[in-house]
């Protein structure tokens, strides 16, 4: 009878012991995905850039917003350069980078390509179109 207690409460730790662990568990993957995000509020666009083209090809903003640009070079090793905000950064090819900048000015920016990527590179632009 004595073990059949010890038993029971063993389980009832066990039970306990487990729902504590997965509560913990999410909070820590919470706390990490916060602390992940960088700039609070930040306006984040994916771009993905490829010969001869960036997809999204035209991006929006308003004037004021941290803008957060995760870029990914999928074919070659590309650039993005947008001279209004002093830009230029290269994205090599299979990686990811991220572009940090304040929209403080309004108004329709041509962004192009900074890296030569073949006979198309010169017509891989895009526009940034910053609104009021």
């Amino acid at each position: 009878m004595n073990s059949l207690r010890i038993v029971n409460s063993l389980r009832m730790m066990l039970i306990g012991l487990t729902i504590l662990s997965t509560a913990s568990a999410r909070t820590v993957a919470q706390v990490a995905k916060d602390a992940g995000t960088g700039m609070q509020g930040a306006h984040e666009i994916q771009v993905t850039l490829r010969k001869y083209e960036f997809n999204p090809g035209s991006l929006r903003v308003r004037k004021g917003e941290q803008v957060k640009l995760v870029m990914t070079a999928v074919d070659h090793d590309h650039g993005f350069k947008i001279d209004d905000f002093n830009i230029n950064q290269k994205i090599p090819k299979g990686t990811t980078v991220v572009v940090e900048f304040t929209a403080d000015k309004t108004g329709t920016f041509q962004f192009r390509c900074s890296n030569v990527c073949g006979l198309g590179h010169r017509n891989m632009k895009g526009t940034l179109v910053v609104e009021e």
